[in-house]
């Protein structure tokens, strides 16, 4: 009998643990969520909610001060409690609460709370930061409270986590988040009142997982994403049903199964689970973090929250504007305190890999649209505290204490602080000069060497791309201009990932990436005023005979450069375009255009002074070769590095392949940048016609250089034009 028991309390304990219910709650003790403890800090000047859990029914009171509110347990064992707004106070209070047993909080301040989120940058700590031992040693600041909310993610939302409030101290400073902490110190220096930071980070970490199910139903460009959060959410009525349809399918499956065991008949497949419904199991799955980090802490008062994430979702463009708007939709609506502040960091330039360069300054760009679209939000620059090297700027300092401007300017009533960066307000053109002109510069614009400013460029038409600018400050205008762009039309600035620029405003504070001014279209911009047209074809006339749509080579005589323009246009009307310029590798013109068993065209060549431009990804945007690598022949050809290019590979197609017979086989016409390791641009197997290889960049397949792609299809327009100067 006693053994009996003893199983019975150890089942009763097991499927308690399972279902996430500790047993003080199972005796419906009065229990408050982690963020009420001891040392902690309650915003001031907003009602002070208070709530936790108690037996369902039960009459709970709580008291801070003189001030005291009751409540009762709903069925479900949750109360809540409003007390009277008070305002900041060094005073420690206490706060009791009081049912069937009593909890008493102490060292209880009245301040302001920020709350701190984002991926490693805010994760970062007070210890990994500048002059650690210094600022550690220096952090005798009492007035300022931390609490973590631990790394943890959950499909369904969360109330509470396991985390305690520490007092700044040389013993506790150094696990602070570094950004929040010296936000939080310039903020209790200049408002002498408690600081309380919650810090709910994780390194590494998407926006996506921080966003909730409310937020991404917000915006129309990720309704998709929506859709299937909903559908791997389990308590949303879009999982259920598709569950139900999954059970009833199973059932049919059993009923069929049983009926096939009884006839000694064959049993079917079981019917899978569905993959679209199975609840998320990634911490960097959308609304995970979310539901475990900031559902716990959305009742809890607070005067805003700063941000810094980006660097795992940098190559997203304009759509990350749209992903702050949900995520911030999502926070604001769920903590019902209106818009409250939103301040945010852009991310330092870093050395990115092999990526395009100007797909980070595309990122900066969304997120300066984000700081001017949403409401409340403000964002600071930091290009000129990082390291290129390092993705993790550790001058945390600079980046705190840029927040704290931002907040004691727009919260705290310190309206002569100036807190954003110089803004681009407007181009105007004088002669073969551009003139930008900067709002909020803070007295007027400087660099801060000294020096002219840098990262400057301007482009115009048949400028063959954009060109470094002579940049000149006028008080708030920088006057650009360049000997190789004739009429200027458009300017971009820090438009490349490791760009760390030296202008600044008045005050210090650092000019951000921006471009303005109607960029020509990608062949408007080419210097094709400088070349003789050879060959213009329509791609989709690639077949067993060229057909070219003009032929002038007979025309041609002497020439020292050829040019390709490649053009390919999606379904969806994208076009994507590359030039690439050479020096002459043969003086036959005949034998510029498609390599043909005629044209007698025959070159696996390494040539000189190589000038590439195109608008598509995986290639350079604009840029010098000391060399490239062509492939010009009728043959067949295999992958063996016959000709050893060097870094070409024997068991890929790439750019070091081998022709070989029959002549009149696959063909090839591809240039390569080898030291990049890059197809430029090829076109293969003409005589397949609408099954030729046609592509820019490397391919996305194993042959990099688009063998066997057999893709032309997929451009209802595509068009090779070569030229001679």
């Amino acid at each position: 009998m006693i053994r009996c028991r003893a199983f019975c309390v150890l089942l009763m304990s097991c499927l308690l643990h399972v279902n996430g219910i500790s047993s003080h709650q199972v005796a419906a003790e009065v229990r408050l969520p982690s963020v009420f403890a001891d040392h902690m800090v309650i915003q001031q000047q907003r009602p002070i909610r208070v709530w936790g859990w108690a037996e369902p029914g039960e009459a709970v009171s709580v008291a801070i001060g003189e001030s005291q509110a009751s409540a009762t347990a709903d069925k479900l064992g949750q109360w809540e409690a409003t007390l009277p707004a008070m305002d900041a106070s060094k005073q420690s209070h206490q706060i009791t609460v009081n049912g069937s047993t009593s909890i008493t909080l102490k060292d209880v301040l009245i301040g302001e709370v920020w709350v701190c989120s984002g991926q490693s940058n805010m994760a970062w700590t007070v210890q990994s930061s500048d002059n650690a031992a210094e600022e550690i040693a220096n952090a005798n600041h009492p007035l300022i409270r931390h609490i973590t909310v631990p790394r943890k993610f959950a499909v369904l939302p969360q109330d509470d986590f396991q985390g305690s409030w520490q007092v700044c101290s040389p013993s506790t400073v150094g696990g602070f988040t570094a950004a929040g902490y010296f936000m939080g110190r310039t903020l209790n220096e200049k408002l002498d009142i408690p600081i309380g930071l919650i810090n709910s980070s994780w390194g590494g970490t998407r926006i996506d997982p921080w966003t909730s199910l409310e937020g991404w139903s917000s915006e129309d460009s990720l309704k998709s994403i929506h859709q299937s959060a909903l559908l791997h959410t389990p308590n949303t009525s879009q999982h259920r049903e598709r569950i139900a349809q999954h059970v009833e399918t199973t059932q049919a499956w059993l009923d069929a199964a049983k009926q096939s065991l009884a006839n000694q008949a064959a049993v079917p497949a079981q019917p899978p689970f569905p993959a679209e419904i199975a609840p998320y199991q990634n911490h960097q799955d959308p609304t995970v973090l979310y539901n475990a980090m900031i559902h716990p802490i959305e009742r809890f008062p607070i005067r805003g929250a700063i941000w810094y994430q980006g660097e795992s979702n940098h190559n997203e463009g304009m759509l990350y504007r749209d992903k702050m708007q949900a995520l911030l939709h999502g926070w604001r609506e769920r903590w019902g305190q209106g818009d409250f502040p939103f301040y945010f960091v852009q991310i330092a330039p870093y050395q990115y890999g092999t990526e395009d360069p100007t797909i980070l300054a595309r990122f900066w760009e969304a997120q300066e649209a984000a700081a001017k679209t949403i409401p409340n939000a403000g964002m600071v620059v930091i290009n000129d505290v990082g390291n290129v090297k390092n993705i993790h700027p550790t001058n945390k300092q600079a980046v705190g204490k840029r927040l704290a401007k931002l907040a004691l300017k727009n919260d705290y009533g310190f309206e002569d602080i100036v807190a954003v960066s110089p803004q681009f307000e407007s181009l105007r053109t004088e002669g073969n000069q551009l003139v930008v002109k900067f709002s909020n510069t803070g007295g007027g614009l400087k660099t801060r060497d000294g020096k002219s400013p840098t990262h400057f460029e301007i482009i115009g038409a048949s400028s063959g791309g954009f060109h470094e600018a002579t940049a000149t400050i006028q008080g708030d205008s920088v006057v650009l201009q360049s000997d190789r762009v004739k009429e200027p039309v458009a300017f971009r600035f820090a438009w490349n990932k490791i760009a760390e620029p030296n202008l600044a405003g008045g005050t210090g504070l650092p000019v951000g990436a921006v471009r303005g001014g109607e960029v020509p279209s990608f062949v408007n911009r080419l210097p094709l005023d400088d070349y003789k047209l050879v060959y213009d074809l329509d791609l989709n006339k690639l077949g067993s005979k060229i057909q070219y749509d003009v032929d002038q080579s007979e025309s041609v005589d002497k020439f020292s450069r050829v040019a390709y323009l490649v053009e390919l246009v999606t379904e969806a009307g994208d076009t994507k375009s590359i030039f690439v310029s050479i020096d002459a590798f043969t003086d036959d013109a005949s034998q510029l255009g498609v390599p043909t068993v005629d044209s007698k065209a025959m070159f696996q060549s390494k040539v000189q002074s190589v000038v590439v431009q195109s608008n598509s990804n995986g290639t350079v945007e604009s840029s010098e070769l000391k060399a490239a690598n062509l492939e010009f022949w009728p043959h067949n050809y295999g992958a063996p590095n016959g000709a050893k290019v060097k870094g070409a590979s024997s068991s890929v197609y790439d750019f070091g392949d081998a022709p070989s017979d029959p002549v009149n086989g696959y063909g090839s016409m591809q240039v390569h940048d080898t030291e990049g390791k890059k197809t430029l641009f090829a076109i293969n197997s003409w005589r397949s016609g609408k099954n030729a290889d046609v592509g820019i960049g490397n391919s996305p397949g194993k042959n990099t250089d688009w063998t066997f792609a057999k893709n032309a299809s997929d451009y209802p327009s595509k068009r090779l034009r070569v030229f001679v100067k």
